[in-house]
This record gives C-alpha cells, structure tokens and sequence, in this order.
C-alpha cells in the first residue's frame, strides 16, 4: 500500500446577491462567494488536496470554468465526481483536515455539517474529517471582508 498527501487551498471573494455555500452547507449571510459553480471554497480545496495526493492535477484541470456545464454547480457534485476519479487511479481518500479562513460569518455553528457532507462525499467515517474556521484579526483581504480562503490536507492510500 502506497500513502500519500495532497494539499489544497481556493479563495473566492465575497459579492451580494449569492447565497454563502461552504462544505456543502448554505449559511446565512448578506453576501456569498463569487465562483463559475456555486463558489464553495471549502469543497473546492478539498477537491485540489485529493487531486493533488493522486497526481491527478488540479480542480481547474478536471472541472474548468471555461465549461458551461460547471457554471452554477454544487461543489459537492464535483467533489463525487473527484472521488470516481480517484476509485479510476486507483487511489481513495483516508483522512482530511480543512481549514476555513474568514472573519464573518461566525462560522463554528456549521462546521460539524461541513464535516459531516463532506465525510459523505468521500465516504469516510465522521471522524476521519476535521473542519475547523479560523480569522485573521482582521488583516488581510479575509479580515477586510472581501473573501473566504480554505486550506486542505487530504491522506489518500493507493487501493489494490
């Protein structure tokens, strides 16, 4: 068996009119994340960090904007369709550790659903997916409030 670890991060900036999406949960607030799909930042590091582990390049590679038939999508959508593109290389994901980066919505309220339809998606058991939401006191472009950044680690094994 061979182990591996792939790394994503995505960042998405902030408008009105969109609903919030993050982990496959809708969250209420007065703006959402500007994206081709749905913009769910959390979703689309997750998929980079499985893509990434297999070898399997990136989320732009496999589901580009450029394609009408990504435009509006769930993320959680592409996130299945990663995961039958690992199964197809051979590779599954084991254990995932993600990381919102926000300074609003307070986000803690929804990260064990965030867990939760992400262990799902990838067909692990809930406590082998950890979620957590951070800020950065107000530095930066998330602490200005223009965007939502996400950062994951995903463990895959290669599967014989």
């Amino acid at each position: 068996m061979t182990v591996r670890t792939g790394i994503g991060f995505d960042v998405h900036p902030l408008v009105a009119g969109r609903p919030l999406v993050l982990g496959g949960v809708t969250i209420p607030h007065f703006s959402g994340l500007k994206g081709h799909s749905d913009g769910d930042t959390l979703a689309h590091a997750v998929i980079d960090a499985a893509l990434g582990g297999a070898g399997l390049g990136d989320i732009g590679t496999h589901f580009p904007s450029s394609e009408v038939r990504y435009e509006g999508v769930d993320s959680m959508v592409l996130l299945a369709h990663t995961c039958d593109l690992l199964t197809s290389a051979g590779w599954r994901v084991t254990y995932l550790d993600a990381t919102i980066i926000a300074e609003e919505p307070k986000l803690s309220p929804y990260v064990t659903r965030m867990a939760n339809n992400l262990s799902v998606r990838l067909g692990l058991d809930a406590n082998s997916v950890n979620v957590k939401a951070k800020t950065t006191d107000g530095l930066g472009f998330t602490g200005r409030r223009e965007g939502i950044a996400a950062l994951a680690v995903a463990t895959l094994e290669s599967v014989e």
